[in-house]
């Protein structure tokens, strides 16, 4: 009777250590002396060679200091794509570069943290998938660096689900949307136009398109110096780049995005409400920016 008490406590604290856990957006792997261009040729090769897609890559603010490559696998874009509620933003991960006091540090968005969040109950489904892509990049990524030090604020893995920063701001399950088209072609074709244009003062970074699920996904850079990354990103923390860029979602004729008040605040969970309030302007803006891209 003794063992299967113990057993019991046992299990039941590894549950709470599970469920109870602090969770980081990002994971640090190193930093170096080599050129921010040097790094980001050695993670991008590194990536390809094991098995990871390339989809683009970027310097948020327009400053040679900063760099994100963003990137998936087949294992992971096929499995969330089958959710229905935006799952396909789950597909796609950042490295990002930050060049200061002359080193570069290397990050990357957490598997854990950002797929807890997006997929919700929905994590648990694929979490053999999941659990399988973090380990592979981990590998990857050891040939960069070899802290893989969690940063960037903590929320309770549990919480993540229904996470949202203050009472009465939105949730994941609150997006906002963009335009209604005739169709998913008509979208995509409008999108990847005013893209290309540059309208709103943009920048593509990377498509994910799924055509036979009629899903895409677009990596927007915001180049306003007023309005866009060079305005807001200095106020709320350079370190955090991995959360860039900015996605646009099409599903079917719907193009739609995560509302800034909640992926803003998910990727900078730390943040005071002192420092949100110096960005107020800042979901609005994105919204006008992503707007005009689907016009």
């Amino acid at each position: 009777m003794k063992k299967y008490i113990l057993s019991f406590i046992a299990f039941g604290f590894f549950g709470f250590y599970i469920f109870g856990q602090d969770l980081s957006p990002y994971i640090k792997v190193g930093k170096s002396t080599e050129s921010i261009d040097n790094l980001s040729n050695k993670v991008i090769s590194t990536l390809k060679t094991n098995g990871f897609q390339v989809l683009g890559s970027y310097n948020p603010s327009k400053k040679a200091t900063l760099k994100v490559i963003a990137f998936t696998n087949y294992g992971l874009k096929t499995k969330v794509v089958k959710i229905k509620d935006r799952g396909a933003l789950a597909a796609i991960f950042k490295v990002g570069l930050e060049e200061k006091n002359g080193n570069v540090v290397i990050s990357y968005t957490n598997p854990d943290y950002i797929l807890r969040a997006y997929l919700m109950d929905n994590y648990e489904v694929y979490k053999s998938t999941f659990v399988k892509f973090s380990k592979d990049l981990k590998t990857a990524l050891s040939s960069i660096g070899n802290e893989f030090t969690p940063f960037g604020g903590t929320v309770k893995a549990d919480k993540l689900k229904k996470y949202h920063y203050k009472i009465m701001m939105p949730y994941f399950t609150d997006p906002v949307v963009l335009h209604e088209f005739d169709s998913f072609e008509k979208g995509l074709t409008t999108i990847q136009n005013n893209l290309n244009s540059k309208k709103g003062k943009t920048k593509l970074v990377y498509k994910l398109i799924y055509s036979e699920e009629k899903v895409a996904v677009f990596g927007v850079g915001l180049e306003s110096p007023d309005e866009g990354e060079a305005s807001f990103l200095p106020k709320i923390g350079e370190a955090h780049i991995a959360a860039l860029p900015y996605e646009i979602i099409l599903q079917g004729n719907k193009a739609s995005m995560l509302h800034g008040k909640y992926r803003i605040a998910l990727h900078w969970p730390d943040l005071t409400m002192g420092t949100f309030m110096k960005i107020m302007s800042t979901p609005g803006n994105i919204e006008d920016a992503l707007e005009a891209v689907c016009e």
